[in-house]
């Protein structure tokens, strides 16, 4: 039997979707927990699985189409299944659905859906989406004459934002050989990144201050770790990085006010630790957050750390996870990458955000006037002077700098 691949409902905000690239053909045999598609909301960037074992019989919309969420996508069955009545516009009694909440799960739409979907993509006998149809009305375009490069020349919001830049034509990598260079769209989550950072600097008044912190208690800890992998604590790889998100969320229980949100006539201080964290994927910069980090001893943070940088990597992140007014603080870290100093840009409404920089040796007094290298690590607070002064905030990184050189494990 035939089965619908719909596009899910990523968080209670999200309408649409963007296909940005499908990994299995028409007629190619897929397996159940095969990436079959990519897709982008305006947050995130995801992977799609194969809900069953077949083959893909039909494709409804291609890569750079901007699709309805709860919309079926693709249909997966037997060679020689019929197809077209799981076609996206079709009436709803030639629709095969399951209920309204199997759609919401992503294994059948309903038949209102289709039914919105068909209503909707045509304007007379022009195809458009309705976001492309509410872009094109905020910025005067006319799109009558525009043809679309979504399913069936449905106008889609990239049609759009080219008319906006000056170009036409399919969304794509463009090379110009005479004057080598070539042109990339940006994808959903590079403008988010764009939007969220430009936003967070024209809006706030952010500073930055540095510190260095003694590592050696640390680095002998993760050497405790590493040489004992299956005894006691050391069962589980707990990171450098695990170690210093424990130190600050213990510093943010004694300073508060950096653990708060900026809300133009308001400080919201909040009683529980939301911490975000930065990662590095393919996809771009994502920032998940762990929900009430202060309940977690190290070994749970660990886990937890861990298990959300996965799913950002695989792209199946909780799109609420996400939102930077989830977390109340945000590390990030770029050590790894032999970073000395950096300025992080605050995630608002949050007040503040941690860089942690790399670990060098410096010279310092070890006692009884003996003077030797150390190990330090760099720690660049940068924190919003509207909601916070200068003072407080030299104090809370100095809190962080104590509870890393006192840590013990």
């Amino acid at each position: 039997m035939a089965i619908p691949v719909i596009m899910p409902k990523q968080g209670q905000s999200v309408e649409t979707c963007t296909i940005t690239r499908w990994l299995k053909k028409r007629g190619e045999m897929v397996h159940s927990g095969d990436i079959l598609l990519s897709y982008e909301t305006d947050k995130a960037a995801f992977d799609m699985e194969s809900p069953s074992e077949g083959i893909l019989l039909d494709i409804f919309f291609e890569e750079g189409a901007e699709v309805p969420v709860l919309v079926n996508v693709a249909v997966i069955g037997s060679e020689g299944e019929k197809t077209e009545s799981f076609r996206p516009g079709r009436t709803g009694a030639n629709i095969k659905t399951a209920d309204a909440k199997a759609g919401e799960d992503g294994i059948a739409s309903s038949a209102a859906d289709d039914d919105k979907i068909a209503s909707s993509e045509i304007e007379g006998k022009i195809k458009i989406s309705p976001r492309a149809k509410r872009l094109a009305e905020d910025k005067g375009i006319d799109f009558s004459c525009l043809s679309g490069t979504g399913p069936n020349g449905r106008i889609i919001v990239k049609d759009i934002e080219y008319v906006l830049a000056g170009t036409t034509g399919k969304p794509a990598r463009t090379l110009s050989p005479e004057t080598g260079f070539h042109d990339q769209p940006l994808s959903n989550v590079r403008k988010m990144i764009s939007n969220t950072m430009h936003a967070s600097l024209r809006n706030s008044a952010q500073l930055t201050h540095h510190m260095s912190a003694d590592v050696r208690y640390l680095l002998d800890a993760r050497k405790q770790i590493k040489n004992n992998p299956e005894s006691g604590k050391g069962e589980q790889d707990i990171t450098l990085n695990d170690m210093i998100c424990f130190c600050v969320i213990k510093a943010l229980k004694k300073f508060p006010e950096a653990n708060s949100h900026f809300l133009d006539d308001k400080i919201r201080t909040f009683d529980k630790v939301s911490l975000g964290f930065a990662v590095d994927t393919s996809r771009g910069l994502l920032v998940p957050v762990i929900k009430n980090a202060d309940d977690l001893d190290l070994g749970q943070l660990s886990k937890e750390l861990k298990s959300a940088a996965e799913s950002c990597r695989k792209g199946n992140i909780n799109p609420e996870l996400l939102q930077s007014s989830a977390a109340t603080f945000t590390v990030s870290n770029l050590g790894s990458y032999g970073v000395e100093m950096f300025t992080p840009v605050i995630n608002l409404p949050q007040v503040c955000i941690l860089g942690v920089c790399t670990i060098i040796h410096r010279l310092a007094d070890i006692g009884d006037g003996i003077f030797g290298f150390i190990p330090v690590i760099g720690l660049s607070l940068t924190y919003d002077h509207r909601a916070i002064d200068g003072g407080p905030a030299t104090l809370f990184l100095k809190e962080i700098k104590d509870q890393i050189e006192g840590f013990r494990y």
